[in-house]
C-alpha cells in the first residue's frame, strides 16, 4: 500500500489588525483570562483558594500518583529508544545539511539555566540532606536518619527526582516540536507535535484547547521554579546585609517577595524584549561561567573524595534501582501513621511532586529546547538533553549537597544546615565554610550565590515569557509586541507573589500539580505521534517518498 507525504501545513487562525496583530485570539485571550481568574482568587479570597486547591491535589494525588509515576517512566523508554532506534537516531531535527545555530556551549548553557538552573541552587544542598533525614529506607527501618549507612539511599532519591526522569520529560516536548516544526515546517506550537494523530483538526478548537493547557501548565510550572527562587533570592539578600526581608522562622516577607519579584521581573522582561539570541543567550553563558567558579569552590574546598565516593557509588546505585523505582507505586492502607500510610504520603511529597512538576515545565523548556536545537540530530538531541545535564545535576548534588552532609555527618556544623530553611542552606553552609577564614570571603561567596541565583531567575523567567508569546502566536518566533510580553512578565510576578502571599510555596505547588495533570496527557499523546511519524518516515524513505517540508508539495494530505 501506498505512502503519502505527511502533512506540512496547518493554518492557525491569527488576528490581522490590531491588539493582538499576529496572535491566536482564542488561544491568548483564554490563556489571560485563565490566569487572571486564578491570580485574583488568590490574593483575594486566600483561604478559600487554599482549601479548594488543597482538596483538589488531595484527589489528584490520591487518584494520580500511579499515572505521573508510570508516563514519566514512558517517556524515559520513548527516548533512550528512539536514540538507539537506527532510523530515528539519525534523523535530523530540520532539513537536510542543516547546521545548528548555536554552540555546544552556548546551547548546553541555555539548555540547563532554563531547564534546572534555578532549583539545582536550592535542591542540590537541600535535597540530599532532606533524603539524609527522611526516605522510604527510614521509614522502613531499612536504615536509620541522619546516619552513614543512610548516605547511598539518599543519593538514590536524589538522582532519581534530578535524572534521566527530569530530563526525559523535556526531551519529550522538545523533540516532538522541533521534528514537526523544523522538518514538517508547521507552526512552533504544542498543538503540532500532535498532527499524525489528528491531522488538520488541530487548526480549530481541539488545537487552542491544547495550546492553552500548554500555557496554562507553563505559567504554574515556572511559577513553581520562580517562587522556590524568591524565597532563596529573599535568603541570600538577607545573608548579604539587606534587612527587613525575612522573618524569624526565615521565610520571606511580604516586602521581601516584592522586592525580590520586582528585580527578578523587571529584568527578566527587559531580557525577553531583546530575544533569544541576545539576553538570553548571554545571561545564560553567564550563569554557566559562575555556576563553574562556585562548583569547583565545592570540588576543591569541600568534601572532595566524599563529594567524589557519592557521585560514582550514587550513578551505581541509581541506575541498580532505576527500573524498579519508575514503576514502584506505594499504596496505603488508610491508617494515618502506618508504614503503608508514610510511604504513600511520602512519594506524593516526593516523586509525585516531582513528576508533576517537570510536566508543568516540560511545555515551556521542550519549546525553547525546541527552538535553540535546530539542525541536530535526535541522538544528538537526545544525549545532549537527557544525558548530559543529568550528570551535571549529579556532580552538583555529590559535591555542594556532599559536603553538607560530610559537615554533619562528622558533627563540624552541629545543626548548622541542618536547621537552615530550604533556600538557606547552601548560604548557611558557604559562611560555616568561610566565615572562621574570613568573614569577608563568606561575604563574597554570598554576593556570588545571589548573582547566579538571579542570573537563573531571570533566564527561567523571560525564557518562559518569550515561549507562552510563541504559543499564543500560532508558533510565529519573531519579534512580539511589547505590551504582550509585559502582560505575561507581570502576569507572572503575581502568580508567584499572590501564591506565595496567600499560602506560601506549599500553594505555588498545589496549583501547579493540578495544572500539570491534563498537560501529562498531551505529552502521553505526544510520544505516541513521534512514533507514528517517525516509523512512517522510514517507509516513505524506503518508498522514496519526501519526508520534509521542502520536499513535499503545496497540498498533501495527513500524516
Amino acid at each position: 500500500m501506498a505512502i503519502e507525504p505527511p502533512l506540512t501545513d496547518l493554518p492557525i487562525k491569527t488576528a490581522e489588525s490590531g491588539f493582538y496583530r499576529g496572535f491566536s485570539v482564542n488561544v491568548a485571550v483564554v490563556s489571560k483570562i485563565i490566569i487572571s481568574v486564578l491570580v485574583v482568587w488568590c490574593i483575594f479570597w486566600p483561604i478559600q483558594a487554599g482549601n479548594v486547591l488543597g482538596d483538589w491535589n488531595g484527589a489528584i494525588l490520591s487518584a494520580f500518583a500511579g499515572w505521573y509515576i508510570w508516563v514519566v517512566a514512558a517517556f524515559i523508554i520513548v527516548c533512550l529508544g528512539l536514540a538507539i532506534w537506527p532510523t530515528a537516531g539519525r534523523m535530523t531535527l530540520g532539513l537536510p545539511g542543516e547546521k545548528p545555530e548555536f554552540s555546544n556551549f552556548s546551547w548546553f548553557s541555555m539548555m540547563f539555566g532554563a531547564g534546572i538552573g534555578v532549583g539545582m541552587l536550592t535542591w542540590a544542598v537541600a535535597e540530599p540532606v532532606a533524603h539524609f533525614q527522611n526516605n522510604p529506607s527510614v521509614i522502613t527501618g531499612e536504615t536509620t536518619a541522619l546516619d552513614a549507612n543512610n548516605v547511598r539511599t539518599a543519593y538514590v532519591w536524589s538522582f532519581l527526582h534530578w535524572g534521566l526522569g527530569a530530563w526525559a520529560c523535556y526531551a519529550v516536548a522538545g523533540l516532538a516540536l522541533a521534528f514537526f516544526s523544523y522538518r514538517r515546517g508547521l507552526p512552533l506550537t504544542i498543538r503540532s507535535s500532535l498532527t499524525p494523530l489528528f491531522g488538520k483538526s488541530l487548526s480549530g478548537v481541539l488545537g487552542h484547547i491544547i495550546d492553552i493547557v500548554a500555557v496554562v501548565a507553563t505559567i504554574l510550572g515556572v511559577a513553581q521554579t520562580l517562587g522556590f527562587g524568591v524565597e532563596q533570592f529573599v535568603a541570600g539578600l538577607n545573608r548579604i546585609g539587606i534587612g527587613g526581608l525575612v522573618l524569624e522562622d526565615g521565610s520571606a516577607t511580604t516586602l521581601g517577595i516584592i522586592v525580590a519579584l520586582a528585580v527578578i521581573m523587571g529584568a527578566s522582561t527587559l531580557s525577553a524584549l531583546s530575544g533569544v539570541g541576545k539576553g538570553i543567550k548571554w545571561l545564560s553563558n553567564i550563569n554557566m561561567v559562575l555556576s563553574i567558579v562556585l562548583l569547583g569552590f565545592f570540588i576543591i574546598f569541600g568534601a572532595t573524595f566524599f563529594g567524589a565516593s557519592a557521585f560514582f557509588v550514587g550513578i551505581f546505585d541509581y541506575l541498580r534501582e532505576l527500573p524498579f523505582l519508575s514503576f514502584n507505586v506505594y499504596s496505603s492502607d488508610g491508617v494515618e501513621g502506618s508504614e503503608s500510610f508514610l510511604l504513600t504520603q511520602w512519594q506524593g511529597w516526593w516523586p509525585v511532586f516531582y513528576w508533576a512538576w517537570w510536566i508543568a515545565f516540560a511545555p515551556f523548556v521542550g519549546l525553547f529546547l525546541a527552538r535553540i536545537s535546530k539542525g541536530r540530530s535526535i541522538r544528538e538531541f537526545v544525549l545532549g538533553a537527557m544525558i548530559v545535564p543529568s550528570l551535571m545535576c549529579f556532580v552538583w548534588f555529590s559535591w555542594a549537597g556532599g559536603t553538607a552532609i560530610d559537615l554533619e555527618l562528622n558533627g563540624d556544623a552541629n545543626g548548622v544546615i541542618l536547621d537552615a530553611a530550604n533556600g538557606d542552606k547552601i548560604f548557611a553552609m558557604t559562611e560555616f565554610m568561610l566565615a572562621p577564614i574570613a568573614q569577608a570571603l563568606a561575604w563574597g561567596m554570598a554576593v556570588l550565590i545571589v548573582v547566579l541565583l538571579m542570573t537563573f531567575l531571570v533566564t527561567s523567567a523571560d525564557s518562559a515569557v518569550l515561549i507562552v508569546n510563541t504559543i499564543n502566536a500560532a508558533g510565529d518566533e519573531g519579534p512580539k509586541a511589547r505590551p504582550h510580553i509585559l502582560f505575561w512578565g507581570g502576569a507572572l510576578a503575581l502568580v508567584v507573589g499572590g501564591l506565595l502571599i496567600s499560602g506560601g510555596t506549599g500553594a505555588i505547588q498545589t496549583a501547579m500539580v493540578i495544572g500539570a495533570l491534563p498537560f501529562s496527557a498531551v505529552m502521553a499523546l505526544m510520544c505516541i505521534a513521534l512514533i507514528k511519524a517517525i516509523f512512517n518516515d522510514g517507509r516513505r524513505e524506503a518508498a522514496g517518498v519526501a519526508t520534509t517540508h521542502d520536499e513535499v508539495p503545496s497540498a498533501t494530505p495527513a500524516e
